[in-house]
C-alpha cells in the first residue's frame, strides 16, 4: 500500500528542489554582491574588500549572522545620505555595539551610491552605515571609508523616506523597532540575500 503525501507538502519539496541558494564562504570574498530587499524596493550592493578590508569583513560578518532583518533607515537626509544599522532587537543591538572595528584607510570617495560605516571618531565603527545620495567627497578627509556601492536599484534607494529630523539614537538602541514604530513612514531593509561573487 502506497503512502500518499499531501499535495501542499509535495509542492514545497518541488519548490525547494528548484530554488538555488548560494553558499557563503568562510572568509570574506574579494568582491561579492548582496540584494537588499527594502520596503521601498530592492537594490543590489557590490562589496570590494580591497577598498576597506575591515569594513568589508564586518559587513560580511553581519550578513552571515542574518543581521539585516527589519533594519530601519532612521537618519535620512535628502541629497546627503541614508543611515541604518541599529538592530531592531535591543539585546542584539547591545551585543553588536561592543564589537568595535578599527579604521580603514580611505581609498574610495563618498560619491553617489557608495556605502561607508558611520563613526563617532577614530576606531569606533560597529554596525551603523550609510548610503550616499550624492557627492559627499568632503567626508573622505574625515575618515569615512567606502567599502561597497549600489550597482542596481539606486532609484529605489532614492525613494527611502526622508526622516527630516535626527531621531534619538539612544532610544533606538534601547528600544529598537518598538521605538521606530512611532514613525510609521520609515523605510526598512526587510532582508539581505548573498548573491555570490559574480
Amino acid at each position: 500500500m502506497r503512502n500518499h503525501l499531501p499535495t501542499a507538502f509535495l509542492a514545497s519539496l518541488i519548490l525547494s528542489a528548484c530554488s538555488s541558494t548560494v553558499s557563503m564562504p568562510d572568509k570574506t570574498p574579494a568582491v561579492f554582491k548582496v540584494r537588499f530587499t527594502m520596503t521601498c524596493g530592492d537594490c543590489v550592493v557590490e562589496c570590494h574588500r580591497d577598498w576597506a578590508p575591515k569594513g568589508a569583513d564586518r559587513f560580511y560578518e553581519m550578513l552571515k549572522a542574518n543581521f539585516f532583518k527589519d533594519i530601519g533607515f532612521f537618519r535620512v537626509k535628502d541629497g546627503f545620505m541614508a543611515q541604518f544599522g541599529i538592530h531592531g532587537d535591543p539585546d542584539l543591538s547591545d551585543e553588536w555595539s561592543g564589537k568595535v572595528i578599527l579604521d580603514d584607510p580611505v581609498t574610495q570617495s563618498n560619491t553617489r551610491g557608495m556605502i561607508s560605516f558611520a563613526t563617532r571618531g577614530p576606531n569606533t565603527r560597529t554596525t551603523q552605515m550609510f548610503i550616499n545620495f550624492g557627492d559627499n567627497s568632503r567626508l573622505d578627509s574625515l575618515g569615512f571609508s567606502p567599502f561597497a556601492k549600489v550597482i542596481e536599484g539606486i532609484e529605489n534607494v532614492d525613494k527611502i523616506y526622508k526622516v527630516g529630523l535626527d531621531l534619538p539614537q539612544t532610544q533606538i538602541q534601547a528600544l529598537g523597532n518598538t521605538f521606530l514604530k512611532n514613525y510609521a513612514s520609515l523605510d526598512y531593509i526587510k532582508s539581505a540575500t548573498y548573491l555570490g561573487t559574480e
